[in-house]
């Protein structure tokens, strides 16, 4: 009885180790891709205009690394973005708010 015993806490031990290391591997997956996306909203332009799906009208005016940009924002120095938001009267993004950082008012 006590060699059954033993195995089935051989067993029980194996299994919580297996689900241990998937847990480690999953946080360490997760901490590469916050990182990665770090990296990559680090290297983001400062300010970007998204483009709709035509490709030439202007949708939204972004703060770089904004989230709600997409993959169809382009990136543009600020004059670009200034002249956007006022002369053509492309709308900010209601997310991170370009206007504000840029000092328009609407």
């Amino acid at each position: 009885m006590l060699r059954f015993a033993r195995r089935v806490v051989e067993r029980q031990a194996a299994r919580q180790l297996a689900l241990m290391d998937r847990w480690i591997a999953d946080e360490e997956r997760r901490e590469a891709e916050r990182q990665r996306r770090l990296a990559v909203r680090q290297a983001a332009p400062e300010w970007a205009i998204e483009r709709g799906l035509n490709g030439r009208s202007a949708v939204y005016v972004h703060v770089g690394g904004c989230t709600g940009a997409g993959g169809r924002a382009k990136g543009v120095g600020r004059e670009q973005a200034v002249r956007a938001l006022t002369d053509r009267g492309v709308p900010a993004c209601p997310l991170c708010r370009p206007d504000t950082a840029l000092g328009i008012l609407e």
